[in-house]
C-alpha cells in the first residue's frame, strides 16, 4: 500500500530503479524513447506505439493532460520526476501508462519476460517551498554520480567540468533550464511550478551552491 496520498495541486518526487539495480536504460534508443513517452503517457488520449518512430510525436494530441512535470532525469538504473498532481489520479494514471509502455517496449527488444522495475514506483510528497527548490537541485545533480561516484561524500575539485558535463547530459531537463531552444522542452509544464530560477545565471548558481555543498547533505 503506497504511503503518499496523491493531492490535486499539490508536488511530487516520483523515483523507481531497474530490479536488483539493473540497468533500464542501455543506449541512446532506450534513453529516446522513455523521454518520448514522458511526453505521450501525459493525457488521457491513447497512443498507438508507431508515433513515436520520430519527432511527430511532440505534435501529438494527448488530450487533457494528467499531471504537470517540472523536472526529470533518467540514469542508467533509475530515473526521478518532479511532478504535480493536475486531475484526479492524474499521477496514478500517468505512471502506469508511461511504465506499462517502457517494459512493452525494453522486453520486445531484449527478448525478455517480466517485471523490469523494482516494484511500484516511489513517491514523497514535496509539502514545502524550501524542499520543492531544492528537489530541482537534487535531481539535475544525479547525473554528477556518472562522473564522480563519491562525490558527495568527497567533494569536486573542478568544478566547471561537472557544470560543463551536466550541461551536455541529454537525458534530464537541466538543458531546459538553461533556456535551450529543442523539442523535449514540451514534456515540461514550468508554469505550474514556482519560478526558482527565472535566469540561467540564478539556475547554474544554484546548482553550483549544492557541489560545494558539505558532504551527505544531498544523499
Amino acid at each position: 500500500m503506497r504511503k503518499v496520498d496523491f493531492e490535486i495541486g499539490e508536488f511530487y518526487h516520483i523515483y523507481n530503479r531497474g530490479n536488483s539495480k539493473q540497468k533500464i536504460f542501455n543506449n541512446k534508443e532506450d534513453y529516446e524513447r522513455f523521454i518520448k513517452l514522458l511526453f505521450l503517457s501525459n493525457g488521457n488520449n491513447s497512443f498507438k506505439i508507431h508515433f513515436i518512430k520520430n519527432d511527430v510525436v511532440y505534435d501529438f494530441d494527448r488530450g487533457e493532460r494528467l499531471v504537470d512535470i517540472g523536472a526529470y532525469c533518467l540514469m542508467p538504473n533509475h530515473f526521478h520526476l518532479l511532478i504535480k498532481e493536475k486531475v484526479e489520479n492524474g499521477i496514478s494514471k500517468f505512471m502506469q501508462k508511461l511504465t506499462t509502455a517502457y517494459v512493452m517496449y525494453y522486453n520486445e527488444k531484449y527478448k525478455r519476460i517480466g517485471s523490469l522495475f523494482e516494484g511500484k514506483f516511489k513517491s514523497e510528497h514535496v509539502g514545502n517551498d524550501r524542499y520543492l527548490k531544492y528537489t530541482f537541485s537534487y535531481i539535475h545533480l544525479n547525473p554528477i554520480k556518472l562522473l564522480e561516484s563519491k562525490w558527495k561524500e568527497l567533494g569536486i575539485k573542478d568544478k566547471n567540468r561537472a557544470i560543463n558535463f551536466l550541461k551536455d547530459y541529454k537525458y534530464s531537463s537541466f538543458k531546459d533550464f538553461l533556456r535551450e531552444a529543442r523539442i523535449e522542452s514540451s514534456i515540461l509544464s514550468r508554469r505550474s511550478f514556482p519560478d526558482y530560477f527565472s535566469t540561467t545565471k540564478i539556475f547554474i548558481s544554484e546548482i553550483l551552491d549544492w557541489i560545494n555543498y558539505n558532504k551527505n547533505e544531498l544523499n
